[in-house]
């Protein structure tokens, strides 16, 4: 394997490590299952696909009673809200609350700033260079 790419695996696995939902959650205060349900949904709403308790599973790589637990909690907690899918009499979807959206707002705050951070001495050059390689490079890693 070449050297590139075995530099390439290890930041991954560095980087996976200290991007925990938590420390880019910042302080949210939320916990980690809980926040794990709001970015699921709100991954959902900004590619407008519909999402269910289903889904939510399988985003989150649990089973189906874990993720309905999830989302109780969420909902509880007033990030989410059920609603009835218009398409379907059936089933239930999950929409975010204005909390959950304010809260998923402060989050993306605080990572962009811890972004902006580890990037700060880079020049716009390098930080246009490094956004269109990683986007390139999780495009193409599926």
């Amino acid at each position: 394997m070449s050297e590139p790419v075995e530099m390439v695996e290890r930041a991954m696995v560095l980087l996976r490590r200290r991007m925990t939902r938590r420390s880019l959650a910042g302080e949210a205060q939320v916990n980690d299952a809980t926040f794990g349900v709001l970015d699921a949904v709100e991954a959902a709403e900004r590619a407008g696909t519909p999402i269910g308790v289903s889904e939510v599973a399988a985003a989150l790589s649990v089973d189906q009673p874990r993720a309905s637990k999830l989302v109780a909690a969420a909902v509880e907690a007033g990030l989410i809200r059920r609603e009835a899918d218009q398409a379907d009499g059936r089933r239930t979807l999950l929409v975010r609350t204005e909390a959950g959206r304010d809260l998923s707002e402060r989050v993306h705050d605080h990572r962009r700033a811890k972004f902006a951070a580890a990037m700060a001495d880079w020049s716009p050059a390098d930080r246009a260079d490094f956004a269109r390689l990683l986007t390139r490079f999780i495009d193409a890693f599926g």
